[in-house]
C-alpha cells in the first residue's frame, strides 16, 4: 500500500509541473506590429519555432536554450537584433546566421561555446555589434572570425577565466573599431602586433589582472587608438621601461577602473604620458591607492610628463592610509596645465592652499560628495587660489551658511557658475557678498524655505529646485533662467520681478492654475515646464489652454505631463482632452436659470391656486387630517343635538325667530345647536364646527346668497362635505331659503351640486299658507 501511494504522488508532481510549464511553452514570444519580439526570462529550452520575416528583433536572452541549428533563424530574413546572451548554448551549427544578412547586433555573451567558428560571421556582412564575452573558448580561433565582419564597430571578446591568448590574425580584416572590449583577465600569451592590425581603435577596454602585456599592448595601439581604458588590474610590479616610438601619438584619454596602485607603480604610470598626445584627460574610478603619497619624484624629466594632464578625474579613490598620506607638495609644479578637476565622492575634506595657487589653469573644479566646511573651504579658495576657476561644484558637501560661503569665495574673480545643492542653508541671511561675475548659481535641495537678498543680483540662471519655497518674491533684472521646481508655490512667480526671464521649470509645486494674462506678462518668455502640479480643471483654465495653439510651443511636456487634479471626476485627464458639461461651466447662469423658472413655477402655482381654490384644499385637507384622527362618527348616546344649524349671520333673523320658535318649541321639541348659542368660548373654532356636527343628529344648512358668501358657512358646508357625504349617509338637510342659481355654489363642493341635483331639498315658501307643511317637512326629515 505504502508503494501504491508513493507512485501516485510521484504522477500528482510529474503532472503539476508539466500544467506549471504549459503556459511558458504555449505563448515563447510576446511581439509588437512593428516586428520586436521579447521572450526573455521564459525558461525556453530551444528557440521557438514559427518564427517569420515579419520578425526585426528578437530578444530570447536570460532561457535555458543550449542548440542552435540551422533551421531555427533560417526564415528570419530581416532580423536586425538577435540576443542569445545568458544561455546555456555550447553548440552553433555551420550555417544556422547564413540567411541573417541583414543582422546588425549579435549577442551571444555568457554562454557555454568551447570555440568560435569563422562560418557563423561568413555571412554577416550587415553586423555592426557582436558580443562574446563571458564564454568558455581559450583563444579567438584558428582562422579570423572577424575578417568578414566590414561594417562591425563594436567587439567584445574573452573571458576571465579561460581566455588566455591572443593571437596575430585574431583581429585581422578590422579596420575601424568605435569599442573594442578584450576581457583577458588571466592572459598568458600576447603575439605582439596582434592589435596593431585595426587601424583604429575609439575606445580600447582591457580587463587585466597582472600587468604583464601591457606594455607590449601600448606599444601595438599607441598610434591607433584615442580612448585607453584599463579595468581590473593590480599595478603593483608594473614596470614600464622606455621604448623607442616614432610614431604619432593618438591617445588622448587613460581611464583606470577598479585598479590597485601602489607609490612606486604611479611613477611607472606616469611614464605613459610620454608616448600621448599632448592634451591629455586621466580618468580613475574606484581605485585603491595602496601608498602614502611618496612618489619618487627624482626623475623629473618623467614627472614633468604630468604637464600634458588638462583634465583629471577621480571618483570614490580609496587610502587605506589616507591620514598619513604625504603634502604631495613635489607635485604642485606640474599641474599648472590642468584645466579641469573632477574629484567626486573620496572624502575630500581640504585642497591645501598652495596647491590651489599652482592650479593657475584651472577653469572647472567638481568636488561633489566630499566633506567640505566653510571653514576649510576659506583656506582652500585663499588669497591668489585658483585664478581662472569659472565653475565650481560643491554639490553634496557639509556647507550650513550661505553668507559664509559667499563670503569664502570673494578671492575667486573670475567666478561665474557655482553648484552648491544637496547641502543645508536653512536658514539663509538676509544679506550676502559674492564674487562679483556670478552668473549661474545652484541651490536645489539645499532645504531653504524662503529667499532673501542673499542671493546675487547679477545671476542670469539661478536653481532653488526641490526646497520647501511657497512664494518668489525677488528682483531679478538679469536672470534669463528660473529653475524651481519641486517646492510649494500656488502661482507663477510676478513678471514684475523677472523681466529678462526666457525660461522657467515649475514643475512639481501646488501650482492650480495660470492665465493667458500671466503668461503675456512674461515679454521674452519661451519655455516654461509646468507639468505635475494640481491643476483645478475650471471652465475658465479649460478654455485657455485648449484654445491657445501656441501653448505647445512654449510649454515643456505638453499635453502628457499636464493632468487634472479637480473636479474629481477628471482627475488623472490630461488637460487637453478634458471637456467639462455645460452646467459645470456655466453655473451662475443656470442658477440665474433655475431661480427665474421657479419663481415663475411659484407664481404660476399662485395663480393656478387662486383660479383652482388650492389653498381651500390644503386648508381643508389639514383640517380633514385632524378630523380623521377622531371617530368617523359618534355613538348613538353621545348625541347633544336633534340639528346642527349652518346659517349665515345676515340669515339669523329667519333661523333664530322663525325655526328655533317652531321646532324648539314644538311639543315634542327639538334641540337645536347654533354656533352663537351653543359654541364652546376659547375652543378653536374649527374643532366647534367638527363637534357640532359629530354631535348632532342632522346638520340643517339654510342656503341662501349670504350662506355661500360666508367664510364660516362655507368652512361649515366643507366639514360636512368631507365628513358627511364622504360617510355617504343622509344626515344633511338643505333649506333653501331664497332662490339661488346653482352656480353660485362652488365647484369644488361636486357631491353637494350633486344632491342638489338628484335629490329633493326644502324651500322655504313666500306664500304663508304653505309656511305650515315646510314646517312639518322640516320636522320630519329631522327625525328620519
Amino acid at each position: 500500500m505504502p508503494r501504491a501511494l508513493w507512485t501516485v504522488w510521484v504522477l500528482g508532481a510529474v503532472i503539476s509541473l508539466f500544467k506549471e510549464g504549459a503556459p511558458d511553452q504555449a505563448s515563447p514570444l510576446a511581439c509588437d506590429p512593428t516586428g520586436v519580439c521579447d521572450g526573455h526570462s521564459r525558461s525556453l529550452l530551444s528557440i521557438p519555432s514559427g518564427l517569420t520575416a515579419t520578425v526585426k528583433s528578437l530578444d530570447l536572452s536570460n532561457n535555458k536554450i543550449a542548440h542552435v541549428s540551422n533551421s531555427d533563424l533560417r526564415t528570419c530574413v530581416n532580423l536586425k537584433v538577435l540576443r542569445l546572451g545568458s544561455n546555456k548554448i555550447n553548440t552553433i551549427e555551420e550555417d544556422s546566421f547564413f540567411s541573417l544578412g541583414s543582422l546588425e547586433h549579435l549577442d551571444l555573451s555568457y554562454n557555454h561555446l568551447p570555440h568560435l567558428s569563422s562560418s557563423w560571421f561568413r555571412s554577416l556582412a550587415s553586423l555592426k555589434f557582436l558580443n562574446l564575452l563571458g564564454n568558455s573558448y581559450n583563444t579567438l580561433g584558428k582562422t579570423s572570425l572577424f575578417s568578414h565582419l566590414t561594417n562591425l564597430r563594436i567587439l567584445k571578446v574573452g573571458n576571465s577565466y579561460n581566455f588566455t591568448e591572443i593571437q596575430e590574425k585574431d583581429f585581422a580584416g578590422l579596420t575601424f573599431l568605435e569599442e573594442l572590449e578584450i576581457n583577458a583577465s588571466n592572459l598568458r600569451k600576447y603575439k605582439p602586433k596582434s592589435l596593431k592590425a585595426v587601424q583604429n581603435i575609439g575606445h580600447l577596454i582591457l580587463h587585466l589582472s597582472q600587468p604583464a602585456f601591457l606594455l607590449e599592448i601600448f606599444v601595438d595601439v599607441l598610434n591607433s587608438l584615442e580612448h585607453l581604458e584599463l579595468r581590473d588590474t593590480h599595478l603593483h610590479t608594473f614596470r614600464f621601461p622606455e621604448v623607442s616610438i616614432n610614431e604619432t601619438k593618438t591617445i588622448k584619454k587613460i581611464t583606470f577602473r577598479n585598479v590597485e596602485i601602489t607609490d612606486r607603480s604611479f611613477n611607472e604610470m606616469v611614464k605613459l604620458l610620454h608616448y600621448v598626445s599632448e592634451t591629455l584627460d586621466v580618468e580613475f574610478d574606484q581605485c585603491t591607492l595602496n601608498g602614502l603619497g611618496d612618489f619618487d619624484t627624482s626623475g623629473m624629466d618623467t614627472i614633468k610628463d604630468l604637464r600634458n594632464v588638462e583634465t583629471l578625474t577621480i571618483r570614490k579613490l580609496y587610502i587605506p592610509q589616507f591620514y598619513s598620506f604625504y603634502d604631495l607638495q613635489s607635485l604642485y609644479p606640474f599641474t599648472e596645465r590642468v584645466k579641469r578637476v573632477t574629484i567626486e565622492n573620496s572624502n575630500v575634506f581640504l585642497v591645501p592652499c598652495s596647491l590651489s595657487q599652482h592650479l593657475e589653469s584651472l577653469e572647472y573644479l567638481d568636488l561633489n560628495g566630499n566633506l567640505m566646511i566653510e571653514n576649510l573651504l576659506r583656506n582652500s579658495a585663499c588669497e591668489g587660489a585658483w585664478p581662472s576657476l569659472q565653475t565650481l561644484i560643491l554639490r553634496q558637501n557639509h556647507l550650513t551658511s550661505l553668507e559664509k560661503t559667499g563670503e569664502t569665495l570673494l578671492t575667486l574673480k573670475n567666478l561665474t557658475n557655482l553648484d552648491i545643492s544637496r547641502n543645508n542653508f536653512h536658514p539663509i541671511s538676509k544679506t550676502c557678498q559674492w564674487p562679483a561675475k556670478m552668473k549661474h548659481l545652484n541651490l536645489s535641495s539645499t532645504r531653504i524655505q524662503s529667499l532673501t537678498e542673499c542671493i546675487p543680483l547679477t545671476l542670469e540662471i539661478l536653481d532653488v529646485s526641490n526646497n520647501s519655497l511657497d512664494s518668489f518674491s525677488l528682483t531679478m533684472p538679469h536672470l534669463r533662467e528660473l529653475y524651481i521646481s519641486g517646492n510649494k508655490l500656488k502661482t507663477l512667480p510676478d513678471a514684475a520681478f523677472l523681466p529678462m526671464l526666457l525660461v522657467m521649470s515649475i514643475s512639481r509645486n501646488t501650482i492650480n492654475m495660470f492665465s493667458k494674462e500671466q503668461l503675456d506678462s512674461f515679454k521674452k518668455l519661451k519655455t516654461l515646464e509646468a507639468g505635475s502640479n494640481n491643476f483645478i480643471c475650471s471652465c475658465e483654465f479649460l478654455s485657455f489652454t485648449q484654445e491657445q495653439q501656441a501653448l505647445a510651443q512654449i510649454l515643456v511636456g505638453w499635453p502628457d505631463n499636464y493632468l487634472c487634479d479637480s473636479p474629481a471626476h477628471v482627475r488623472g485627464q490630461r488637460v487637453q482632452d478634458t471637456r467639462l458639461s455645460v452646467s459645470e461651466c456655466h453655473r451662475e447662469a443656470l442658477v440665474s436659470a433655475i431661480c427665474g423658472a421657479l419663481f415663475l413655477l411659484i407664481l404660476l402655482a399662485g395663480v393656478l391656486c387662486h383660479r383652482f381654490h388650492g389653498l381651500w384644499y390644503m386648508k381643508m385637507m389639514w383640517a380633514w387630517l385632524q378630523a380623521k384622527r377622531k371617530p368617523r362618527r359618534a355613538p348613538q348616546r353621545d348625541l347633544c343635538y336633534d340639528a346642527f344649524v349652518s346659517y349665515s349671520e345676515q340669515d339669523s333673523h329667519w333661523v333664530e325667530n322663525l325655526m328655533v320658535q317652531e321646532l324648539e318649541h314644538f311639543n315634542p321639541p327639538f334641540k337645536l345647536c347654533l354656533h352663537k348659542r351653543d359654541f364652546i368660548p376659547g375652543k378653536w373654532i374649527i374643532d366647534n364646527i367638527i363637534d357640532s356636527i359629530e354631535k348632532s343628529h342632522k346638520t340643517i344648512f339654510v342656503l341662501s346668497e349670504n350662506f355661500v358668501k360666508s367664510e364660516w358657512c362655507k368652512y361649515e358646508l366643507d366639514f360636512s362635505h368631507f365628513r358627511l357625504f364622504d360617510e355617504n349617509n343622509d344626515a344633511a338637510i338643505l333649506v333653501l331659503l331664497e332662490p339661488i342659481e346653482k352656480k353660485a355654489i362652488p365647484q369644488r363642493f361636486c357631491k353637494l351640486r350633486k344632491i342638489m341635483n338628484t335629490r329633493t331639498y326644502l324651500e322655504w315658501p313666500t306664500d304663508e299658507t304653505l309656511q305650515g307643511d315646510f314646517w312639518s317637512n322640516l320636522r320630519a326629515a329631522i327625525k328620519s
